[in-house]
């Protein structure tokens, strides 16, 4: 792409987060105002999206970007072709509607300004997961998605209930990409490849890397936890604690579709093996199933609908993986169709609640007249969800039909579970969209009348477009559809399902659909109450397990703190020591690295003789202290002694250095021990002294051998003749040590004296704790005290 495509491309990126800081702004300044004016940072991106459809429907794929990295082959890249586009449409232009509808729904909320800037941070992360070229870019993003619908579904920070959905949220769903991000990096590490486009033209090497198997589980991982597959199910069901436009643009349209995109992302290059076209079907038909059942007993809309995205994600899954022909049509098919009703149906469902003050399908009834506009965008959800002509949903059911009509025992298994998924999904749609506008009229808590514009936009222009997409079926399959399956096959695929019935099964199988659908919507209220049993007598699920399991995660947390983390000194240091002494002693006899005795030193005089020999009584003196006073000052005789020893080998400066660092150490730590209690040091008992002094031996040893054995490598005077050459040409200065100290190694020189303040930091809170246990107040040392 030329540079101002480019720009444009990153501009429409950015839009969102730009929005993200306008609206607090904008809300103050227009008040009931802002929400239009917001809409249009989103509408301005998807007019940039929209331009480049003819060029993506005629097969090119459009990449640019900006070096990131470039030392490390990372590119602040984007990557768009037929399935991101499709997805970046769908985040864009169901986005512009959420922000009016959201101006709606939570208006006069104190926090509405707050509620549109989180949905702006996420409406730009999910953005960047589906146009990011780079597979680093792409985690970036997809954690920013975890983290920004923790904000919105914890949104009622105050409620119990939302706080424990936004951490489950954050949990499973962060969990995966931890994982997630070691499948990439496995990827990266196979293949060599930095981004998509990279990847997706490496063939058959991920497939047939012996690492195949890891990187195909750490990738689902990230993606069945996002996209809410079984067993990772329930926690989208609890994020509909939400406000409803989180609902109706994250759980439905957008963030839980992002594990399905990975994996039509995916496809290409980890498609087509046994692994993939065994677990992708199993586990997305268990998923479709789990979530249909669990839908038919519930009577809160949201959560009606809510677990009939988790059955539909499942669908996705489950076709995205058979590996047989035509079955990426029907998955793509029904994204798209499954994007357009369930976002209008939240979106009603949320106009329900708003206008009437429930969600309960068994307190509603009668809503036709009162909420007309409503009526009829539930009623185009529904058919759509039902999968019926004239909506995009009928040619969804039609595309996966025939594709499953294989003739195979395992497409003819998941042909049933499909059918079976479809009709409970077909009763529970027309549950949501019908059931609540006829019958009798219900009091409800609130008077029923039609919402306000901001809210009826939304589904009204959501039912269109999915009525539009049937009607004008090739243009949409020519544009969208055509260009998003064959991205996710990885060759060209045409698709052309239409509103116009082709005699043979799936038609046959399309009417069993509708026929098992009306006796389940006809018998809904008794299936519900049997449905509501039998899961009772299963007894808790997963849901109740995550409480378990983070019950569990914090006592264990708990208990490993308490062991490891004990509050005292002794055991700290008694455990650096002894990872000291097996780092030493392990790597020593492991690499067979243990020095030669070739004799002692022929450069050894009696001087150093006797320095040594000070030294041992010195060392002596310490271990014979009575009180830490005396040891404090006894153990100033080992650092004298190599002081001397640094002066007799000809080394003055560090000479110097260390009688410095010596004799500060030792005053300072005597005039502290003044202030403290001086009580007799070791209370230790006979086993406790064996094994510290069995420790200071090993550690003693195993440095002694280090450095004899460092000794005995030939030297190398790189460095050396590096200083040597450069400490006057760039650091201006004779005194090579000097110059090393304070300009080579000048960050080391800084971390030794925050070390200092750091110390002196805490030697002044010993004092003050002192001083406060003992109810005393600090005074000046007396002049005898100093002496």
């Amino acid at each position: 792409m030329s540079p101002s495509e480019t720009t444009l491309i990153f501009l429409a990126l950015l839009l969102p987060f730009i929005g993200a800081v306008l609206s607090p702004i904008l809300y103050r300044i227009f008040k009931s105002l802002a929400p239009w004016l917001l809409a249009l940072l989103p509408l301005f991106s998807l007019v940039q999206f929209a331009r480049l459809v003819p060029r993506v429907a005629d097969g090119e794929a459009l990449t640019g970007g900006y070096d990131w990295v470039p030392s490390l082959g990372l590119r602040f890249s984007f990557l768009i072709d037929g399935l991101s586009l499709t997805f970046a449409l769908l985040i864009t232009g169901i986005g512009t509607l959420i922000v009016l509808y959201a101006g709606g729904y939570m208006k006069g909320h104190p926090q509405q300004a707050r509620f549109l800037s989180f949905m702006f941070m996420f409406m730009g992360a999910m953005l960047g997961v589906v146009i990011s070229d780079g597979l680093l870019m792409l985690f970036i993003f997809w954690e920013l998605t975890s983290i920004t619908s923790f904000l919105l579904i914890g949104f009622d920070h105050e409620k119990d209930a939302s706080r424990r959905a936004a951490i489950q949220a954050l949990v499973v769903t962060g969990g995966g990409g931890l994982a997630l991000l070691a499948g990439v990096l496995t990827i990266q590490y196979i293949t060599g490849a930095n981004g998509l486009s990279e990847l997706l033209a490496s063939g058959d090497v991920l497939r047939q890397s012996p690492l195949y198997i890891a990187a195909f589980i750490l990738v689902l991982g990230g993606a069945f936890t996002k996209s809410a597959q079984f067993p990772f199910h329930f926690w989208l069901p609890n994020a509909m604690e939400a406000p409803t436009p989180v609902s109706a643009y994250l759980h439905s349209a957008t963030m839980v579709k992002a594990g399905v995109y990975l994996l039509m992302r995916l496809n290409p290059v980890m498609g087509d093996t046994a692994a993939w076209m065994t677990v992708l079907p199993v586990f997305g038909g268990v998923t479709l199933l789990v979530g249909t059942v669990l839908a038919v007993r519930q009577t809160d809309l949201k959560l009606m609908l809510a677990y009939t995205t988790v059955a539909s994600l499942g669908l996705m899954v489950m076709m995205t993986g058979m590996g047989i022909e035509h079955a990426v049509e029907g998955a793509v098919l029904y994204l798209i169709a499954h994007a357009l009703f369930k976002g209008g149906l939240f979106m009603v469902a949320g106009l329900i609640d708003h206008e009437t003050g429930t969600r309960d399908l068994t307190k509603l009834g009668g809503l036709a007249k009162a909420m007309p506009i409503t009526f009829a965008a539930g009623l185009a959800g529904a058919i759509s969800m039902g999968g019926l002509p004239p909506f995009v949903g009928f040619l969804a059911k039609e595309g996966i039909y025939e594709s499953l009509d294989a003739g195979t025992t395992f497409a003819t298994i998941f042909l049933i579970v499909a059918i079976i998924g479809n009709a409970l999904m077909f009763a529970v749609g027309f549950g949501v969209g019908l059931k609540p506008f006829i019958g009798a009229k219900t009091e409800t808590p609130k008077h029923a009348h039609e919402g306000p514009a901001l809210m009826w936009l939304g589904p009204i222009t959501l039912g269109l477009a999915g009525l539009l997409s049937a009607v004008f079926a090739h243009y949409f399959n020519t544009h969208f559809s055509g260009p998003m399956a064959s991205a996710v096959a990885g060759e060209e695929i045409s698709i052309h399902l239409s509103l116009i019935p082709h005699i043979g099964l799936p038609l046959v199988l399309s009417v069993l659909t509708v026929a098992i659908a009306l006796v389940i919507y006809w018998r809904l209220d008794a299936l519900r109450g049997a449905m509501a049993g039998m899961l009772t007598r299963l007894g808790p699920g997963p849901d109740l397990w995550f409480d378990s399991f983070m019950r569990g995660l914090v006592r264990l947390s708990f208990r490993v703190t308490q062991t490891i983390q004990p509050g005292r000194l002794e055991f700290y240091i008694t455990a650096t020591f002894v990872l000291v002494a097996a780092v030493l002693m392990a790597s020593l006899f492991s690499f067979g690295e243990l020095p030669v005795w070739q004799g002692l030193p022929e450069d050894l005089h009696l001087a150093h003789w006797v320095i040594l020999l000070l030294a041992v009584i010195g060392l002596g003196a310490v271990i014979g202290a009575h009180n830490r006073l005396t040891a404090i000052v006894t153990l100033g005789i080992q650092g004298f002694s190599v002081a001397v020893l640094f002066l007799l080998l000809g080394a003055p400066d560090l000479s110097f250095t260390q009688f410095m660092v010596e004799t500060l150490s030792v005053v300072i730590l005597t005039l502290v021990m003044t202030r403290l209690n001086l009580t007799p040091s070791d209370h230790r008992a006979m086993g406790q002294r064996l094994f510290d002094g069995a420790l200071a031996v090993i550690c003693g040893l195993g440095f002694t051998l280090l450095l004899m054995r460092v000794t005995q490598v030939p030297f190398n005077d790189r460095l050396s003749e590096f200083f040597n050459s450069y400490s006057k040409v760039i650091a201006h200065g004779h005194n090579v040590v000097n110059v090393i100290i304070v300009d080579f190694r000048g960050t080391d020189t800084l971390g030794e004296i925050a070390v200092v303040m750091i110390t002196g930091l805490a030697i002044l809170a010993l004092i003050r704790l002192r001083n406060t246990r003992t109810g005393t107040t600090p005074k000046e040392p007396t002049e005898s005290e100093v002496r």
